[in-house]
């Protein structure tokens, strides 16, 4: 199996990727590289069995249908999302309220956070995905996966806090965790990359990405309930892993 990790940011300078290949008794990181364009991650689905995205694949539906609503100057949409609790249900999805029930985590909001930028560039790449190789759908069920890396390394039990950004601090505890992660997964053959995940959180980001891709891939991440499986084929799903990383030994 080859499983693909792409930190997604709406600038491709910042968008990073990590190639994982699995093989008995070992998963090496075979590919890892920073300025990553829409050509590479078209190119590295093309080539993998799986590709975690760290960017959200849809918008909520009560968001569109606002939108909808606004710009067809109906106010029924409009006025029945007045108010804060109204104004929630246009930010968060419901995966995203799924992981905030699971992790304690909440993730950013597509509709109105910086966000928005990089699910905008992931619209198009996703576009160009159907153009090749076929629509995927949004919630997970084929070959191109929502992720969230943060809501992973918490399933997983690893310490990921104050993790992001420059400088001795955050690379210092991005160390540690590569020392964990390698300690609970000892088939991880990472090595020769540990002073680049501890210097870059957006390398760091896209290895998490491509082990989470794994987990979706072998059937070991939480997928929608029934009740709201039609809605995450609209809005997109996180997928979290819904065990240890044990269960992604090759």
């Amino acid at each position: 199996m080859r499983t693909v990790g792409i930190d997604l940011a709406a600038d491709p300078k910042k968008t990073a990727a990590a190639v994982l290949e699995w093989s008995a008794g070992e998963a090496r990181l075979a590919e890892l590289s920073l300025g990553v364009t829409d050509d590479d991650v078209v190119r590295l689905f093309g080539e993998g069995d799986a590709l975690g995205v760290d960017s959200p694949l849809g918008w909520p539906r009560p968001f569109l249908e606002f939108l909808a609503g606004h710009v067809g100057s109906d106010p029924g949409p409009v006025l029945a999302h007045d108010g804060i609790a109204g104004r929630r249900r246009l930010a968060y999805r419901e995966s995203d309220r799924f992981v905030t029930a699971r992790t304690g985590l909440v993730p950013l909001s597509v509709s109105a956070d910086r966000l928005a930028h990089p699910a905008m560039r992931c619209a198009v790449i996703q576009a160009r995905i159907a153009e090749a190789f076929g629509a995927q759908p949004r919630d997970g069920s084929g070959r191109l996966v929502e992720v969230y890396p943060a809501g992973s390394l918490r399933v997983w039990g690893l310490h990921a806090r104050k993790y992001k950004g420059a400088g001795a601090e955050p690379a210092a505890v991005r160390a540690g965790i590569v020392d964990a992660l390698t300690r609970a997964a000892p088939w991880l053959a990472l090595e020769e990359h540990r002073e680049a995940l501890a210097a870059s959180d957006d390398l760091f980001d896209a290895v998490v990405a491509s082990l989470t891709a794994r987990a979706a891939a072998v059937g070991a991440t939480w997928r929608p309930a029934p009740e709201v499986a039609e809605l995450a084929r609209d809005e997109g799903w996180i997928h979290l892993p819904s065990g240890p990383l044990a269960d992604l030994a090759p």
